[in-house]
């Protein structure tokens, strides 16, 4: 079986150290792929958004199965291309991924469904935008209503705030299209707990629980990114939470999606708040997060292609999703400077360190070879290193251990990721 994932982060990382587990996958191609991808698969250098590429090169190799992990391409509808050149793809065709594509689209959805979420008002213009901030309680959440990398979300605690934000997505174009439209939502508060699914149209299945922290700095200060890294499980997921986010929010969005006539095969990611009144949704996700995913796959038992391939061929019933009883803790290396600016290129040292270990993983984000085939760093996410353990306390420990064992220069991190385990 031959499969090509699409992407070059560390959710590609992780999907192809699964993937190439499977012994019926005889050869596993990555575009563009990373240093760390290479070690399992050949990478290609094809962007994720090169579609007429990527499609040519699937046929040219016979690709079997194709994986869709980013979003970008979801939203321009790579799995719909794929799928009319014959090739079986893993992700949410087009119609389908709106789901993030959109949050005016999501938000609209969950109203007319009835999935709890926060209040809101989407804005069509900056005035209409300003219209509706002169009657909101602060703080007030702004969100550009298209992809924007993670970074499109404005927590304002003061209409001065507000007023800069409105600027910022709607007439300055930070974000670019994204902004275009903008959804004004009401601040919820409570902890946030990130569940990915599996889907399959009708079926769901949620995989384990996870915890992810976006802010730059310690003590989540500093600006948003694309995540400095994650914990799973979450203490504050409890049996009763899950029972009813299975009932009220999960099942609900894939009927939802299905009578919209939209109906989603792939990976849906929850993004939830634990309100005092209750889950809800802050956000959809149409693929796996990142890095959600470094913890979450490690703990899977069931192997990660069969319920994939399940998703896409309509068979998510048949299987019965299986999680070890372990934690796992992922820590980002970053370049100092991310998410603003930084250097690229340097060395990085340690890696083999880990070669080998059941308990300890490095999953590479921004990583590639230079002309002297030496891993240097080249990106603002550069490594996620991960570890399991008995207990999210053991594998914190360990992650940060294992963290202090690689070296590159203008290396950063945050040294509380999951602390809230300990306050658990």
């Amino acid at each position: 079986m031959k499969v090509l994932i699409v992407g070059g982060g560390g959710r590609e990382h992780a999907i192809a150290w699964a993937v190439q587990k499977n012994p019926r996958v005889e050869k596993l191609y990555c575009a563009p792929g990373n240093a760390g991808i290479a070690e399992y698969a050949e990478c290609v250098p094809i962007g994720a958004m090169e579609f007429d590429k990527l499609t040519e090169f699937a046929v040219e190799k016979g690709i079997d199965f194709a994986i869709v992990g980013m979003d970008d391409p979801l939203v321009g509808g790579l799995v719909d291309l794929f799928e009319e050149k014959g090739i079986r793809a893993f992700g949410p065709r087009k119609n389908a991924a709106i789901l993030e594509g959109s949050k005016a689209f999501s938000k609209e959805l969950m109203e007319k469904y009835g999935i709890p979420t926060a209040a809101y008002v989407t804005a069509y213009s900056a005035s209409e935008a300003r219209e509706f901030l002169k009657k909101s309680r602060y703080p007030v959440v702004l969100k550009a209503d298209g992809l924007a990398l993670g970074k499109g979300v404005l927590i304002c605690s003061t209409p001065e705030e507000a007023e800069k934000g409105v600027v910022e997505i709607m007439e300055d174009k930070k974000f670019g299209a994204a902004g275009d439209k903008m959804v004004i939502e009401e601040f919820m508060t409570g902890r946030e707990v990130s569940v990915l699914t599996f889907c399959d149209g009708k079926t769901i299945r949620p995989m384990a629980s996870a915890q992810d922290h976006k802010r730059a700095k310690d003590g989540d200060e500093g600006l948003n990114t694309g995540g400095m890294g994650t914990f799973s499980p979450s203490p504050f997921y409890t049996p009763s939470v899950d029972e009813f986010c299975r009932k009220n929010i999960y099942q609900r969005t894939v009927d939802a999606m299905a009578a919209e006539g939209r109906p989603f095969k792939g990976v849906i990611f929850f993004g939830l708040m634990l309100t005092k009144d209750g889950p809800k949704v802050l956000e959809y996700n149409c693929r796996f997060g990142d890095p959600e995913a470094q913890v979450v796959i490690p703990r899977m038992k069931t192997d990660l292609l069969t319920v994939m391939e399940a998703c896409t061929d309509g068979r998510l019933d048949e299987i019965e999703l299986e999680f070890t009883d372990d934690a796992c803790v992922c820590v980002v290396l970053a370049s100092d400077g991310y998410p603003v600016s930084y250097k690229k290129g340097f060395p990085i040292e340690g890696l083999e360190n880990f070669k080998g270990k059941a308990d300890r993983f490095v999953f590479h984000a921004g990583t590639k070879f230079d002309e002297n085939g030496t891993v240097v760093t080249n990106g603002g996410r550069v490594l996620g290193v991960t570890a399991v353990g008995k207990t999210l306390v053991e594998a914190r420990r360990s992650a940060y251990a294992a963290a202090e064992l690689i070296h590159f220069d203008n290396k950063y991190m945050r040294h509380d990721i999951g602390k809230a385990i300990d306050e658990a």
